[in-house]
C-alpha cells in the first residue's frame, strides 16, 4: 500500500513542498529512503522505528521504500522524521490516508516518540500558509504563530499526532502570536555617557536616519566602539513586516527565537578573525552569514583592517544591493542584507598616526600596508568616514553631560518620517536606498550648492558613486533640519564626511 505524506523544506527565506511517498511491501525486512537525502534523513529510520514502537505501535516487518520528492533537490535535516513515521503508519493502515491531505507535517523524533524542533518553521509557515494547516512541534508552534493567517497544531509526541489524526483527542490550533514594539532599553548604555565627541555623535545620527554607512578612524581610545555601542538606542523601531523578516532569518540560521530576536534591530558584531563563509553565508547548504543575521540592523565590524582581504571584498555587492545571493553546484540562495554598516579603525597599526598626544612608531611602508588592507572600492561605499580624535583631560572631566539617546532618537524618527512619507510608493524607504533618478529628483541642491559640489568633485578627485553618496547624506541633513530644498550648508556638511578617505588614502 502507497501512502502519500505532504512535508516542506526551506531555500532561502522562502519553502517549497515536499512530498514524502511510503510504499510497504512483502519482501525482506528493511527501510529505504530515497530523493537526495543528506545524513540526516538517511539516519531517520532507526530514529522513526524506534519512535514508532516506544509510541504503543507495531512497525511493520516488511519491504519499506520512502521516496522524498521532487528527487532532484537535496533534501536536508531531520525535519522529515515525523511525516516518514505517519507515512509508513498510514500505508500499514493504522491512521487514515485521507486525514494526510489537509496538513503538512514536520518534526524530529527522539527515540521515545517525543517531538523536537526543527530550522526554518517560521518559514515555511509564511510561504505554504494558503489551503494546508501545520502539525509542528511545540517549541515551532510558537515560533510559527508569528504567521497570523496560518493555522498551527502543536504537539508534544508522535503519539498525540496518531490520536489527533485518528479523531481520538483533538488538537487546539495554536493561538496567533501577538506581537508588540519592543521598549528601548537605555538602562544600560546612553549617548549621554559620551563626553565630547560632538562630531562623531552628529554624524552617527545622521548615518542612523538615513541608513548610510559610517566607519569611525581615531587612535586607541578614542570612543569609537563606545559610540558604536550605543547605536542600537538611536534606531527606528521595528514594523512587525520586518520583525517577521528578521524571525525568518533566525530561523533559518537555527538561532532560538525570542523577544530580543523579534521585536528589537539585531547588532551584530563578529570578530576580526571570522571567515568571509561565515560573514556572507554559505556552506554546502546555503545559511545566511552575519550580513544577513544584521538585516533591519547594524553590522559593527570593529578592527575594520584586521578581517580578511576577501571577507572585507565580499561585502562590495551586499552593501549596494542589499541582498547577497549564495550559489553553490546543486542549489542558489538569496538572503536580504539591508543593514547599516559601522566600521571603527585605527589609522595605522600603533594607532598614533596624526595624534598630538603621541608620537606615532609605525614606518612609512607599515602605514602603507596597514591602509591598503581597505580597498579604494570598499571605502567609496562607506558613506561617511568620520574622525574620532582623543580626548583632552577637560572634555573627560567635564561635568556637562552628552545629549541624551532619547532626544536623538526622537529626531530620527522625525526624519524617517519624512523619508517614508517622500518613498510611499518605493519599494525603499530611507535616503541611503535612493536610486540615482530619484537622488536627481529630491536631492537636487540650489545653484550654491552645485557650485560647491562641483568645486569638490575637482578638488578632492571624488568618484560618481561618491558623488551620489554626498547627496544622499545632504538630502538626510536637510531632513534633519526639516528643510525641504537641499541648500549649500548641507551640501558643505556632507562633504566633510568624505575627506578623510582622500586625506590619508591618497
Amino acid at each position: 500500500m502507497i501512502a502519500r505524506v505532504k512535508s516542506a523544506a526551506c531555500l532561502g527565506i522562502h519553502a517549497y513542498p515536499i512530498a514524502i511517498e511510503v510504499d510497504v511491501t512483502s519482501g525482506l525486512p528493511q527501510l529505504n529512503v530515497v530523493g537526495l537525502p543528506d545524513q540526516s534523513v538517511k539516519e531517520a529510520k532507526e530514529r522513526v522505528r524506534s519512535a514508532i514502537k516506544n509510541s504503543g505501535y507495531r512497525f511493520p516487518p516488511e519491504k519499506i521504500t520512502v521516496n522524498l520528492a521532487p528527487a532532484d533537490i537535496k533534501k536536508e535535516g531531520p525535519a522529515f522524521d515525523l511525516p516518514i513515521a505517519l507515512g509508513i503508519l498510514a500505508a500499514s493502515g493504522v491512521i487514515p490516508t485521507e486525514k494526510l491531505d489537509s496538513y503538512i507535517f514536520l518534526g524530529e523524533l527522539a527515540l521515545d516518540g517525543s517531538l523536537r524542533p526543527f530550522k526554518g518553521a517560521i518559514v515555511i509557515a509564511s510561504s505554504l500558509n494558503k489551503g494546508h494547516a501545520f502539525v509542528f512541534p511545540e517549541e515551532n508552534a510558537r515560533e510559527a504563530a508569528l504567521e497570523r493567517k496560518a493555522v498551527i497544531y502543536a504537539a508534544k509526541t508522535l503519539k498525540e499526532v496518531i490520536q489527533f489524526l485518528d479523531g481520538e483527542k483533538p488538537l487546539t490550533p495554536f493561538p496567533a502570536r501577538q506581537w508588540e514594539e519592543a521598549p528601548v532599553n537605555q538602562d544600560h548604555v546612553n549617548f549621554s555617557e559620551v563626553q565630547g565627541q560632538a562630531f562623531a555623535k552628529r554624524a552617527i545620527e545622521i548615518a542612523v536616519a538615513g541608513g548610510h554607512n559610517i566607519l569611525l578612524i581615531g587612535p586607541p581610545g578614542g570612543g569609537k566602539t563606545m559610540l558604536a555601542r550605543r547605536i542600537p538606542t538611536i534606531l527606528p523601531p521595528l514594523s512587525f513586516e520586518e520583525a517577521l523578516e528578521i524571525t525568518k532569518l533566525y530561523s533559518v540560521a537555527g538561532i532560538t527565537v525570542g523577544p530580543s530576536v523579534v521585536r528589537q534591530r539585531p547588532f551584530r558584531a563578529p570578530h576580526y578573525s571570522i571567515s568571509s563563509v561565515a560573514l556572507v553565508g554559505g556552506g554546502s547548504w546555503p545559511k545566511p552569514g552575519e550580513i544577513s543575521l544584521a538585516h533591519g540592523g547594524v553590522l559593527f565590524l570593529d578592527e575594520f583592517p584586521e578581517f580578511r582581504r576577501d571577507a572585507l571584498e565580499s561585502l562590495r555587492s551586499p552593501l549596494e544591493e542589499g541582498e547577497i545571493m549564495i550559489s553553490r553546484a546543486k542549489m542558489q540562495a538569496t538572503y536580504p542584507a539591508q543593514l547599516l554598516l559601522v566600521a571603527a579603525m585605527n589609522p595605522c597599526p600603533c594607532g598614533f598616526l596624526y595624534d598630538s598626544r603621541k608620537a606615532c612608531r609605525c614606518s612609512l611602508g607599515q602605514i602603507q600596508k596597514y591602509q591598503a588592507k581597505i580597498s579604494g572600492p570598499i571605502l567609496d561605499r562607506i558613506d561617511l568616514h568620520i574622525e574620532v580624535p582623543a580626548l583632552t583631560y577637560s572634555a573627560l572631566t567635564g561635568e556637562e553631560s552628552g545629549e541624551s539617546s532619547e532626544k536623538i532618537r526622537l529626531r530620527i524618527l522625525n526624519c524617517r518620517q519624512r523619508e517614508s512619507v517622500r518613498y510611499a510608493d518605493r519599494p525603499y524607504k530611507i535616503n541611503a536606498r535612493m536610486r540615482a533618478k530619484d537622488t536627481r529628483q529630491y536631492a537636487k541642491p540650489d545653484s550654491e550648492g552645485r557650485k560647491l559640489l562641483e568645486m569638490a568633485m575637482k578638488e578632492l578627485r571624488l568618484s560618481a558613486r561618491a558623488y551620489f553618496k554626498i547627496l544622499k547624506i545632504a538630502r538626510t541633513i536637510a531632513d534633519l533640519a526639516e528643510e525641504e530644498t537641499v541648500l549649500s550648508e548641507h551640501i558643505a556638511e556632507a562633504i566633510q564626511y568624505r575627506t578623510l578617505d582622500r586625506q590619508w588614502w591618497s
